[in-house]
């Protein structure tokens, strides 16, 4: 099973998603069984990141490929339970200290 990472940065808004999008679209394109969206350094993270978040989750789905997310930073779940999506990170680590 292959399994590749893609870490998200310190910075999820919507100065950066495009970017973010090419580079994560890009990873899932190339074929990994399994992608690991590594959450640990984002400490800004809006909507635009939450957005993203769904549309890779689709994405992956669409492509018979597993998203996993892991080391959700606190601003990420923060942000994700003020929209109601905290289950998307079920399973999700908490971050190394």
């Amino acid at each position: 099973m292959s399994t590749a990472t893609f870490a998200m940065g310190n910075e999820v808004t919507i100065v950066q998603a495009a970017a973010l999008r090419e580079g994560l679209l890009a990873r899932l394109a190339s074929a990994p069984q399994t992608l690991a969206l590594d959450l640990a350094e984002v400490q800004e993270f809006d909507s635009a990141g939450v957005q993203l978040l769904l549309a890779a989750k689709r994405t992956a789905k669409d492509t018979g490929a597993e998203l996993r997310f892991v080391a959700a930073s606190p601003a990420v779940r923060r942000s994700l339970e003020l929209f109601g999506l905290a289950a998307l990170l079920d399973g999700a680590t908490e971050p190394r200290p």
